[in-house]
């Protein structure tokens, strides 16, 4: 039998191995290191967010692009007929804004949100093809799982105010950037007919993937919603990079169409029923004005639909082919000059204008008829997309 060992030695023993895990137990460990103050607000703003955030994956029947789709919009890792793009839950039936050039021409949606495997089909429930704006409804998401975010006024905003930038630039998702409010008065082209739209400039980064994901201010309220990005690069390569010049819808845009959207409407600017000059009359020379009988400023009608409203009204259009460096214009057509007593100076006056009207609608036209003043009144009819509305 195995002599018993003494009593002390078998402790000092027991003790010895023990003594190194219970030091390293005792170890405190590194205090979590504190952010300023500023910091720290913005990285609480940001977390919470992302949980708003979706991850939208288009599925479309075929390789053809839609109207409006473009490798600035397109997440480049999708091939052929699937794109990519973000939005975020705006009410707690699962209902989510996002642009129409990412969901425009799709069969299938798919949503991923932050910290779940699981993903989610979709439905696009209205679009606003004019605002480039899309309201599409998660089936299936657990109510636990549908975080709204607040949405703040576009219209008090402040140069130099504090942006953030949430998507999924080129395909990584629940990416944040920041940056600040860099210009309120801007107009860009927007939405299938690109019509000239107010617009927020930022500096945050937006890259491909970002549009249709929100742009918070430091309170986490939206104020716009990522569409576009001015990349001199993309328009020599084809792939647009940001350039610290992205621009948003205005949140307050997307706030007054939002009951139409979510009835189930596609909400187009109306139409009178006419072909305008790519130019202005201001590009002319005055021989030219005078030769053709133009006023200085003004809308330039070069054709008419066929029995469109315009037609109806006795809106003439021109007869003269001309050949010019944008296309064949027809000159010798009335001139919209103002519409419900508004002046029209030229025709993105006139595209800004009718997109604050409603098919249906009588308007009365100012024309200038080979410098004669002419005054008829025309009842607008309902817009189209490009291409056939889906």
């Amino acid at each position: 039998m195995p002599r018993a060992l003494p009593k002390a030695f078998a402790v000092t023993v027991l003790l010895a191995f023990a003594s190194p895990l219970t030091a390293a137990q005792a170890t405190p460990a590194p205090p979590t290191p504190t952010l300023p103050a500023a910091e720290q607000a913005t990285v609480n703003v940001i977390e919470q967010a992302l949980g708003s955030v979706l991850y939208i994956d288009a599925f479309s029947p075929g390789e053809t692009q839609g109207t409006f789709s473009s490798p600035l919009f397109a997440d480049p890792g999708a091939q052929g007929d699937e794109a990519s793009g973000s939005g975020f839950f705006v009410n707690a039936q699962g209902y989510a804004l996002t642009n129409y050039h990412v969901v425009e021409g799709a069969t299938r949606l798919t949503v991923t949100l932050r910290g779940n495997k699981q993903t989610f089909t979709a439905r696009t429930v209205g679009t606003a093809p004019d605002f480039d704006l899309a309201l599409i409804q998660v089936e299936g998401v657990p109510d636990t799982l549908i975080r709204p975010l607040a949405l703040g006024n576009s219209d008090t905003l402040r140069i130099g105010q504090t942006t953030i930038a949430l998507g999924a630039p080129f395909g990584l998702q629940f990416s944040a950037t920041t940056g600040i409010v860099s210009a309120t008065e801007r107009t860009i082209p927007t939405g299938v007919r690109g019509i000239a739209q107010s617009a927020i400039q930022t500096d945050a980064a937006i890259n491909p993937g970002n549009s249709g994901g929100p742009l918070l201010d430091s309170a986490g309220r939206v104020v716009g919603i990522n569409t576009t990005i001015f990349s001199p690069a993309g328009a020599a390569t084809g792939v647009g990079q940001s350039a610290g010049v992205g621009f948003a819808i205005p949140i307050n845009v997307a706030a007054g169409l939002l009951p139409r959207l979510q009835s189930g409407q596609t909400i187009l600017g109306p139409v009178l029923g006419v072909s305008l000059a790519p130019f202005d009359l201001t590009d002319l020379t005055e021989q030219a004005r005078q030769q053709y009988k133009l006023p200085r400023t003004g809308a330039l009608i070069s054709q008419i639909t066929p029995s469109g409203p315009a037609a109806q009204a006795g809106v003439k259009g021109g007869t003269t082919r001309v050949p010019t460096p944008v296309g064949t214009v027809f000159l010798g057509g009335d001139v919209i000059t103002a519409i419900n007593g508004q002046t029209i100076g030229s025709a993105a006056d006139l595209r800004e204008y009718l997109l604050t009207r409603q098919a249906g609608e009588k308007v009365t036209l100012t024309l200038d008829r080979a410098g004669q003043t002419q005054t008829l009144q025309v009842t607008l009819a309902p817009g189209t997309v490009p291409g056939g509305n889906r």
